[in-house]
């Protein structure tokens, strides 16, 4: 598997758990429960995919336009991830 693909994969799964989040209707809080663990995964999770996007792009292992779009995805999860433990 690719790093291009890896990183996507990771961009697109942690929008998926922001979209739980955001139908469930509850602000989250950090916490020792789920809730904080599966928040601090919408901040690691697209973080590890925007480290993979920018080594992606440096192999030049697809074209560019390809890993910039996987950059912006994986940057704007972890602006959501850092908008859900920030709520004020």
């Amino acid at each position: 598997m690719k790093l291009f693909q890896l990183s996507w994969l990771l961009g697109v799964l942690s929008y998926v758990v922001f979209g739980v989040f955001r139908r469930s209707g509850t602000p989250l809080e950090i916490s020792l429960g789920l809730q904080g663990l599966a928040t601090l995964l919408l901040l690691i999770l697209p973080g590890v995919g925007t480290v993979l996007g920018l080594m992606s792009l440096n192999r030049k292992e697809v074209k560019v336009w390809w890993a910039i779009g996987v950059i912006v995805l994986n940057i704007a999860m972890v602006g959501t991830g850092i908008f859900l433990l920030f709520p004020d």
